[in-house]
Formats: C-alpha cells, sequence, structure tokens
C-alpha cells in the first residue's frame, strides 16, 4: 500500500468573524488543513478526519525535508488503504486554539496586536465543527461522505451528525463519549 508522499499545509482564513458557543467571537479565524486525493466532479467523496486532542491537520503524508514526519494515520491514508486516496478526498484540520497553526493563543489578537495568550476565548467541539463546516463551505463541499474521528476527534464526528446532519452520510465514532468530563 502506497503513501500520499509529500505534503504541504494549506491555510484558510475564514470570510466573517466565528461566533463561538460561550458568546465570544474570533474577529479572525485561519484554519490549516492538509487535502488527500481528488475531490470528483460532483464534490461527494469528501472524508472529513477529525483528531484527538493531541494531534494536529497531519494526518498522512510526510514534509519535504523532514525525517520521520508521517501523519498521525499515515498507516490508514493513502492509495490502497482504508481510506484510500483513489478513492476519497480526505481533509484534516487543525482546530482554532490549538497550537498547530490555526487561530490559537500564542496568534495576535486583532483589538490589541499582541498574542492572545490566556484572553483567547474557550473554544468547544461544537466551536470546532463550525469552524470545518465553513472550510468545507470554502472548499464548496456540501455533504461528507464520512466524517471520522478518534477520542476528541470521535466527539466532533458525533457533534457533527447532531448539528449538521444533512451535510454527513456517514460518521464514523472511534473510543469517544458525547462529551467532555
Amino acid at each position: 500500500m502506497g503513501s500520499v508522499g509529500v505534503v504541504t499545509p494549506q491555510s484558510l482564513k475564514l470570510a466573517a468573524p466565528l461566533p463561538l458557543q460561550s458568546g465570544a467571537v474570533l474577529p479572525e479565524c485561519t484554519l490549516v488543513y492538509e487535502t488527500y486525493g481528488t475531490l470528483n466532479a460532483d464534490r461527494s467523496n469528501a472524508v472529513l478526519v477529525c483528531h484527538a486532542l493531541n494531534a494536529s491537520h497531519h494526518v498522512a503524508g510526510t514534509y519535504e525535508g523532514q525525517a520521520r514526519s508521517e501523519g498521525w494515520w499515515d498507516n490508514l491514508v493513502g492509495p490502497g488503504k482504508p481510506l484510500d486516496t483513489e478513492r476519497f478526498f480526505v481533509i484534516g484540520v487543525n482546530n482554532p486554539g490549538s497550537c498547530f497553526g490555526s487561530t490559537g493563543p500564542t496568534h495576535p489578537n486583532p483589538a490589541t496586536g499582541r498574542p492572545w495568550g490566556a484572553d483567547f476565548p474557550v473554544v468547544t467541539v461544537e466551536d470546532w465543527v463550525d469552524a470545518q463546516a465553513r472550510l468545507l463551505d470554502a472548499l464548496g463541499i456540501e455533504q461528507l461522505a464520512a466524517v471520522i474521528g478518534g477520542s476528541l476527534g470521535g466527539m466532533q464526528a458525533l457533534s457533527w451528525s447532531l448539528r449538521h446532519p444533512s451535510r454527513v452520510r456517514h460518521a464514523l465514532v472511534i473510543a469517544s463519549a458525547p462529551n467532555l468530563s
């Protein structure tokens, strides 16, 4: 089974502020993501892989010039693998508030120009799903073939099925729970 090879992260600045469940708003939000495979003509083969707490958008492949930089689910994503990139367009997104590139505490607060730090608003699973939905909108994807995740990623997959049921054909929830404890 093959690898997706060398990959390059992409970024999307959301076109509008991101309202959060807490009542706060991220006035500016950039999402870092990677894609693997090809989106088909009717945009029906997209699979969103949601990451757990300590992971990122880097689901598969390697980074050029970086030894041992395989994505955290590299064994599952690629040609001939369970998430077959000859069949599916796989998307990994880094969640807002993370330390892996998407807008988070180390990024500038537009109101002050200084890093958000401890003033970064609390973000929830629902906020991450809403941000992911905005990315899919920007990519022109109306419905996912599947959303999949383990642990905290599984919570996101559950939230997708509740918040956006018409946008998800299948949800795969692995080693997860319905809420944070």
